[in-house]
């Protein structure tokens, strides 16, 4: 019995892999037979015709692709939205396309030239007519769904395809009779396969294997409960027919070689409208203004690469590139996101390059109160190390404390307003907290091209390097740490165990002694390890001159544990003359403050451990006010910790012989940040050796 359901279908008088334009072109082009292409594109009509209406459009010589109908545009009711396709190698069957609509009764809406839309390739309707699928990422723009939205009077939903073999949502993507759905997951991004979880119900969700979605099964027609598909594995046939679809398998290999099958050789042209149901979209767009030296830098790409990979899509609306060496770069770029929760996360981290939101140049940051202590609102703008402002009141506000992972608390003072960087243990009732990313900025320095070079060389720009490049990182290191010892300025040190392990220990030692140590940052074991070198000559039961294991050794920090904890703390075992060398006596004999932060694992501890981790967090967070630089050094944890306590324009250079930790630590973003991958007792000898050879600008200024 044949349905009133008509289909749009064209010959493949034409037809030819003549280019590439996607995965599977690639080695077909003039591989195809003609002849049995003829024969394939027939047997689909023919069995089509047995089901439904099929109408045709005449094939027109120069467009091979133009096979494929259901390129040709979107319908719903008696409008069509015609296709801008992306590539000129099909922007030729437009005209074409577009003759037919009109010459049989169809209301046709054009999208803007430059704004690329595929169409049934990439909008499938819900097969109940509840909304409209929409896809994007490699052939249609995300900005083309609102006009769908209007256009169609329908609601819209944005699914971002990931992998270029599925280039159409139709390559992966089949809406079924009664609410079903045929897909394949993995081409997907997590976002849309939780909107698509949430959309349709586990029973009518049927995902299928790559083995299947290679094939192009998801590729196929559905007219009531029959599924017309090139082919399909027994399993999947099984599972169709158990919820009451009957398969028939059609060979379409020589479409494959084009990537289309028989969804893509087929375009529904009758597509009934639910008059209740109307416009709905929730694609947002954002207009963001960028300025620096954007394209040296890397900014704008930088930028850009972000849109794209979190899931939006972009339009650079202007671009005003500085004209001369000292001059800086403007850039307007139109940001897209399937979501308000996929914006925010675009947002979050743009405003880490240093983009501000144009329309927040009028609007207030959004605030929400403390309402339990400790707690903050749903949607807490979590900041980052960049020094940040909030728009209250019509003014930019600076936030105080900047560090990353926090929330930004808003309290009245008698002073006025006061904006800082809180962790949330920290926030308290009465507090307004910012949430969302409206009316919030990034402060960001803009140096000359000679001052960012001259500074990027002296300090190795950002990233993480390698032993062959450990000599050049020592000696600008070094350089960096007399600077600041000279200028009286202040470098602290993090660091674990290893570096007693490793001989590491007498260097640092010498570096505290000499004064380019202003504060220690660790954990119980590396000042136990420190001493039981200093009073036994072992660390963790080795004899560190001669290498080889000590009889009884096991037991040497648990004895040296014992014997500060009588004497009841470091400092005091060092004015008795217990502990006569080492990194914690050089501390405690320089003044210089540490502290040294326990966990689960420590035996003892040492009385000058701080158990208590809220303490140890509060104290690391003083010792690191006003540091120039901090040297992290085989420290994973720790060093991690007071990365996040760290603001933007503080040096770090973490070493570490697991390029997993420095690697951690440069994903920060900052510039200032570099990653040695090494074994930290070589550097520490080599940053000595490198220190002996430097004579001081400013020691040299004031002979």
């Amino acid at each position: 019995m044949t349905s009133q359901i008509r289909y749009l279908m064209c010959p493949p008088d034409h037809y030819d892999v003549d280019y590439v334009i996607n995965p599977w072109m690639e080695g077909n082009i003039h591989k195809s037979s003609r002849d049995r292409a003829v024969q394939q594109w027939h047997q689909l009509y023919h069995i089509l015709k047995e089901h439904a209406i099929v109408d045709l459009v005449p094939p027109q010589k120069g467009w091979p692709d133009m096979v494929f109908t259901a390129n040709a545009g979107l319908v719903l009711g008696d409008t069509v939205v015609l296709s801008r396709f992306l590539h000129k190698e099909r922007q030729g069957e437009e005209p074409y396309f577009k003759q037919w609509f009109e010459e049989n009764g169809y209301k046709v809406y054009e999208l803007p030239k430059d704004l690329p839309f595929e169409g049934a390739g990439d909008a499938l309707l819900d097969r109940e007519g509840r909304w409209l699928w929409a896809g994007y990422g490699f052939r249609s723009e995300l900005d083309s769904h609102p006009y769908l939205a209007k256009w169609l009077d329908i609601e819209v939903l944005s699914l971002r395809l990931i992998d270029d073999r599925f280039y159409h949502l139709d390559t992966c993507f089949c809406p079924l009779t009664d609410g079903y759905l045929l897909y394949y997951p993995a081409a997907f991004d997590s976002y849309s396969n939780r909107l698509i979880e949430m959309r349709v119900a586990p029973e009518k969700r049927i995902a299928i294997d790559e083995a299947d979605a290679v094939n192009f099964a998801c590729n196929a027609v559905n007219v009531d409960r029959i599924v017309i598909m090139n082919k399909a594995s027994n399993p999947l046939k099984e599972r169709l027919a158990d919820v009451g679809f009957e398969i028939i398998e059609t060979p379409l290999t020589e479409f494959l070689k084009a990537g289309g099958a028989a969804k893509c050789l087929t375009l529904r042209v009758t597509e009934p409208v639910r008059e209740e149901l109307h416009a709905n979209v929730s694609v947002e767009s954002r207009i963001l203004r960028m300025e620096g030296h954007l394209l040296d830098a890397g900014l704008i790409n930088r930028a850009l690469d972000l849109i794209v990979d979190n899931g939006g899509s972009f339009q650079v609306l202007n671009f005003n590139l500085g004209e001369q060496r000292q001059s800086t770069s403007a850039a307007e770029v139109k940001v897209s996101a399937p979501s308000h929760e996929v914006m925010e996360e675009i947002i979050s981290q743009l405003i880490d390059l240093g983009a501000v939101d144009l329309p927040q140049d009028e609007q207030d940051v959004k605030l929400e109160p403390v309402t339990i202590p400790g707690v903050a609102p749903d949607d807490f703008y979590v900041s980052t190390i960049y020094p940040t402002e909030v728009r209250i009141n019509g003014e930019w506000v600076i936030v105080h404390n900047q560090r990353m992972d926090g929330a930004i608390a808003i309290s009245q003072t008698p002073q006025g307003l006061v904006a800082q960087c809180k962790i949330l243990r920290d926030l308290e009732v009465g507090e307004q907290v910012v949430v969302d990313v409206q009316g919030i900025r990034t402060i960001r320095k803009t140096e000359s091209r000679e001052k960012r070079n001259a500074e990027e060389f002296s300090f190795m720009s950002s990233g993480v390097s390698s032993e062959r490049r450990v000599e050049l990182v020592v000696e600008q290191v070094a350089w960096e740490l007399r600077k600041i010892r000279d200028a009286g300025g202040k470098v602290v040190v993090t660091a674990g165990p290893v570096v007693i392990h490793t001989g590491g220990g007498e260097h640092l030692s010498r570096l505290i002694r000499e004064g380019y140590i202003q504060a220690l940052l660790g954990g119980n074991a590396i000042a136990v390890h420190d001493i039981e070198q200093s009073i036994m000559g072992t660390s963790l039961g080795v004899d560190m001159k001669r290498g080889v294991a000590v009889r009884g050794g096991h037991r040497h920090h648990l004895k040296v544990i014992n014997t500060i904890r009588r004497y009841g703390s470091i400092a005091k075992a060092v004015e008795a003359g217990i502990i006569k060398s080492g990194v914690m006596y050089e501390c405690v004999k320089n003044n210089v403050p540490f502290c040294l932060a326990g966990s689960i694992r420590d035996d003892g501890p040492l009385p000058d451990t701080e158990m208590d981790l809220i303490k140890a967090q509060a104290k690391y967070a003083e010792l690191l006010k006003g540091a120039e630089m901090i040297l992290m050094l085989s420290s994973m944890l720790h060093s991690i910790g007071v990365g996040n306590m760290t603001p933007a324009g503080v040096k770090m250079v973490c070493v570490d012989i697991n390029p997993a930790v420095v690697t951690k630590l440069s994903d920060r973003g900052s510039v200032e940040s570099v990653g040695v991958v090494t074994d930290v007792g070589l550097f520490l000898s080599l940053l000595t050796k490198q220190l002996d050879k430097l004579t001081s600008p400013y020691t040299a200024k004031m002979g």
